[in-house]
């Protein structure tokens, strides 16, 4: 399919964090992927013309941002990373976008720079690589906490997306996973953190407060749509204490969309499917932690969409989401 647009594709500012090469496994898997981190439009732009991506939404790569313990050091580098990432999507609007890169160490700073990017930069959403660091290297900031309340009051307000994007757990913090580096980081553990979080915020009644919050993640979901069921069943059959006034699902259902990043599976997508609905379904491939052509391949072939629904998925819908000046 010609005209697809991905939207979990990620660049680096200067050179690229090398929390990423632990991830990423081989010098040689790693030093091909921070070539195409730090270009923008020469090997990026030739992978989407062969492989039918018309348009990207480029995001900062993991961790960036959340990982700088110093506030006032990661409100700079927001500015600094958000108004690069603009001069790059000025130089060909036609092919690029931006998300936001927020500076969640300090509520607040974060929703003023969001108000910046969206109003005078022109970005359509916000992407951010989970729980944010602050202060000391083993903490772990979720964002359903109150302090976080007036920060999502503007996201609704500016009516943008937010996009929660994965990140590799604290070390010290990390426990399970011991002895076991393999599951750490992409694997198993990006899908931990993200479920997680997204459940946190669902159960803080962070929807019920804002009920035209939309957040995105990738992944197919990041499990979640798999367990969905079991979730709503168990805290029915067991109640804890969970305060928010519709089950886990309704919120999955109304408030999050999903993207194909980086799980390109036949079987995984017709859940998704069936468990969300086609119209919360995105094209992404997760460029350059992905191939490109893998993820784009896949997606033109997989004979679990009809044509019509492929062209939803690869581009409608994210047209409606993000509100892009491009024909659907």
């Amino acid at each position: 399919m010609n005209g697809k647009i991905a939207i979990e594709e990620h660049f680096a500012y200067g050179r690229p964090d090398e929390d990423a090469a632990g991830r990423l496994g081989g010098a040689w898997s790693w030093a091909e992927t921070a070539r195409r981190l730090v270009d923008f439009h020469d090997l990026r732009l030739k992978d989407m013309d062969k492989n039918g991506i018309e348009y990207a939404i480029l995001s900062l790569n993991a961790p960036a941002v959340q990982m700088i313990l110093d506030t006032h050091e990661a409100i700079e580098a927001s500015r600094r990373y958000n108004d690069f990432l603009a001069e790059q999507v000025a130089r060909r609007p036609d092919r690029f976008g931006g998300f936001a890169a927020l500076p969640m160490q300090d509520p607040g700073a974060a929703a003023e720079e969001l108000t910046r990017c969206v109003n005078e930069l022109g970005f359509p959403g916000a992407l951010v690589n989970g729980f944010t660091q602050r202060d000391i290297p083993d903490s772990v900031i979720y964002y359903d906490t109150p302090e976080y309340r007036p920060f999502w009051a503007r996201v609704q307000e500016l009516d943008v997306p937010f996009y929660m994007h994965p990140r590799t757990a604290v070390y010290q913090r990390a426990q399970a996973y011991e002895g076991h580096p393999w599951l750490f980081s992409s694997a198993w553990g990006f899908a931990v953190e993200t479920s997680i979080h997204v459940l946190r915020l669902i159960g803080s009644c962070l929807f019920d407060e804002y009920p035209r919050l939309q957040i995105v993640i990738g992944h197919l979901g990041e499990r979640i749509p798999y367990d969905m069921w079991r979730i709503d069943h168990r805290i029915a059959t067991i109640p804890a204490g969970y305060p928010a006034k519709k089950p886990m699902s309704a919120y999955m259902r109304s408030n999050v969309h999903i993207t194909t990043s980086g799980n390109f599976s036949d079987s995984t997508f017709r859940c998704a499917i069936a468990e969300m609905g086609i119209d919360r379904i995105m094209f992404a491939v997760d460029y350059p932690m992905e191939v490109m052509v893998d993820g784009a391949s896949w997606f033109d072939n997989t004979p679990v969409l009809t044509e019509e629904e492929r062209k939803r998925v690869g581009r409608t819908n994210t047209i409606k989401l993000f509100k892009l000046a491009l024909p659907c």
